[in-house]
């Protein structure tokens, strides 16, 4: 009779052990696999791990396509699944289904989304300084605009990680990899005006007040949407949409792709390629025509 400690929830904890202190995923990777594997038991069933198979996958896809689910959703639930079956197979010496066979929905690309300069400043303009929340989240603002730091990296950062004279911090970013972050001087003068109005100790720049913890992800989300809403702005605004308006302002600027691959804590410069290159259609018809008619 097989054990039931070999299904995938007996197994869960285990490979997300795994996962955190072999692999070194981050927190929100953990969060995803979790996720997505739970996800699996709905919709197939919480199956011995032997005893999944390549159709199993399949009716996964077509269940949650039928549903209408994006390819982005489902291909992070196969990407969840192919790491655990992974760790299965590799460190726990079951055998299952390759993990190789296992393909996730092709995604379409998506247009990068961005702010302009007057979003910007509408967005800016609406945060209301004399509130300390507000003023909190303008310092925030104003860090993600002058670094392209991802929000979590942000919100790791602490007191001590500022080199105020060399201008740049060293963090922990993506996949658990230490990376140099460089701040503009308009970015330090946020933090320094913010640090001069605190009047704890606490070792994180971003902090929630009373009792003081640091912030997390889900306590900004809040405050983009209704600025969002404040500024008219039609775009969706997140922590990230700002990560990818530095990106684009520094292409627009003429900064190497080289260097923004190392501004942004890319592993590899496809990334940046990926979704960087071709950004603005408008321009590409400006340089389509500026340089093809001097063919002509």
């Amino acid at each position: 009779m097989d054990s039931p400690a070999q299904t995938i929830s007996h197994l869960l904890e285990s490979y997300l052990e795994y996962g955190r202190f072999e692999l070194s995923y981050s927190r929100q990777t953990l969060n995803k696999y979790r996720d997505s594997l739970r996800a699996f038991v709905r919709e197939i069933g919480d199956k011995e791990v032997h005893k999944i198979q390549a159709r199993d996958i399949l009716r996964l896809k077509k269940q949650m396509m039928r549903r209408g689910l994006s390819a982005s959703r489902i291909a992070g639930i196969i990407y969840g699944l192919r790491s655990f079956l992974e760790y299965c197979r590799n460190f726990l010496k079951i055998p299952v289904v390759n993990a190789d066979e296992i393909k996730p929905p092709k995604r379409f690309r998506r247009q990068v989304i961005f702010l302009t300069l007057d979003e910007v400043k509408r967005f800016i303009e609406t945060i209301d300084l004399a509130v300390w929340s507000e003023f909190r989240l303008r310092v925030l603002v104003e860090v993600l605009l002058g670094t392209g730091m991802r929000i979590s990296e942000a919100l790791s950062l602490n007191r001590q990680d500022i080199d105020w004279e060399r201008k740049e911090a060293k963090i922990i970013g993506k996949g658990n990899k230490q990376r140099r972050v460089f701040f503009t001087d308009r970015s330090l003068y946020w933090i320094q005006r913010y640090l001069k109005l605190r009047q704890d100790s606490h070792e994180a720049i971003f902090i929630t007040r009373y009792p003081f913890h640091r912030l997390k992800r889900e306590d900004v989300w809040r405050f983009f949407d209704r600025h969002r809403r404040m500024a008219r702005i039609e775009k969706k605004l997140t922590p990230h949409i700002l990560r990818h308006t530095v990106a684009t302002n520094l292409m627009f600027s003429g900064c190497p792709l080289a260097h923004i691959k190392e501004i942004l804590g890319h592993a590899r410069i496809d990334t940046t390629f990926r979704y960087y290159l071709g950004v603005d259609q408008e321009k590409a018809k400006e340089a389509h025509q500026h340089y093809l008619n001097l063919l002509n």
